[in-house]
């Protein structure tokens, strides 16, 4: 985890993200900087990467962190990060975070019941996500790492209209299919103006609990070779197997 930590001490000097609006506009309230956490593909791991991701800022580098999971669909921040309560409501009628292990935490597995199917059409899905970023009171935040959905349609470009982000984290697997919608990504977010922070790989290799031999039973270093060709650092690999747990 900490070896890709290092380049977002850097945000700050990161160009930022200004399409048609103003910085004003796009800037939230007391937030530093914001960090997508993106795919392409569903199911690499992102949400994942996204929670330990926002933990190890929060816990080993001392900063003020929030956790957005702007996952409409497949919300996954409140078991990840064991919540299982409704947020609640400040006078001025902003929903107010709940944290644990101390990331301020949003999701809108929180609003609705926890086996509910989120049937909702784009209209409904974009005002929800308006809500989740501009109708929370955040606090101030030296980050918030956003947990994007998959793929790149309107509710990818909604986030990356309504927030000032700083930079934008590619997971993927080493497969070749979720590399080409990793590439899908990076190319949205290069269209948009939002700078690639780097690649993480996840399921790199699964290392045997009994013999300690790692096998790539997904391919080898297919998210290097894809950070390489696209002239974007490579910042960390995730094996399967035992993993720790925060």
């Amino acid at each position: 985890m900490m070896g890709f930590l290092g380049p977002l001490s850097r945000l700050g000097s990161i160009r930022s993200y200004s399409g048609t609006f103003k910085k004003s506009q796009l800037r939230l309230e007391g937030v530093k900087d914001v960090i997508a956490v993106a795919s392409g593909k569903g199911g690499v791991g992102k949400s994942t990467t996204a929670v330990n991701l926002a933990v190890a800022l929060a816990i080993k580098c001392q900063l003020k962190v929030g956790l957005l999971d702007a996952d409409v669909y497949g919300p996954s921040v409140p078991m990840m990060m064991k919540i299982d309560r409704k947020p609640d409501i400040t006078e001025d009628k902003k929903m107010i975070p709940i944290e644990n292990y101390g990331v301020k935490c949003m999701s809108i597995g929180f609003l609705v019941e926890k086996d509910a199917p989120i049937v909702w059409r784009g209209p409904m899905v974009m005002s929800a996500l308006v809500k989740m970023t501009r109708g929370v009171d955040w606090g101030n935040l030296d980050i918030l790492v956003v947990d994007m959905p998959p793929g790149t349609g309107d509710a990818q470009l909604t986030m990356t209209q309504n927030l000032q982000l700083s930079g934008a984290l590619i997971v993927s697997t080493p497969q070749d299919i979720a590399l080409l919608d990793a590439r899908r990504g990076v190319n949205m977010f290069s269209k948009v103006g939002v700078p690639i922070l780097g690649f993480v790989e996840n399921m790199s290799f699964f290392k045997c609990p009994h013999c300690g031999e790692p096998s790539f039973i997904f391919g080898k270093e297919g998210a290097r070779n894809a950070a390489a060709s696209m002239g974007h650092n490579f910042l960390d690999t995730i094996r399967s197997g035992r993993q720790k747990r925060f």
